[in-house]
């Protein structure tokens, strides 16, 4: 028998983990030049304190309006923004900046809070 379970996460707090999402409207042919620069910054963003993980989703259609979506998890808002003005970060982002295949990627970014989880038990 399945379970599921659901959680109010919203517990007033305004400090605590958050999620780094960055969602990139991407021509499909340049997806594969544009997942090497993020491993490059993905791994500098690694080695930074309060980093837990990240992951790059690729779109499964080549249909989709945004081709790759970018999750990080952060142990504060504080860590994430620190990681971010780090020099070597900004740049290695602005080498990247420099390239043809990251100029035509928009990006939709911003940083969220849990406050609600829905899940199976198993």
């Amino acid at each position: 028998m399945t379970y599921h379970r659901y959680m109010n996460l919203n517990d007033g707090k305004s400090t605590g983990p958050v999620t780094f999402i960055n969602v990139f409207e991407i021509p499909r042919e340049d997806v594969e030049v544009f997942k090497a620069g993020w491993r490059r910054l993905a791994g500098i963003m690694a080695s930074a304190p309060g980093f837990r993980d990240a992951r790059l989703h690729e779109a499964i259609s080549g249909e989709t309006r945004f081709q790759l979506v970018n999750v990080a998890q952060w142990d504060s808002e504080e860590a994430w923004r620190a990681a971010a003005a780090n020099p070597e970060m900004r740049t290695a982002s602005q080498e990247a900046g420099a390239d043809p295949v990251f100029q035509r990627a928009i990006q939709n970014t911003g940083l969220y809070r849990p406050i609600f989880a829905f899940g199976t038990e198993g």
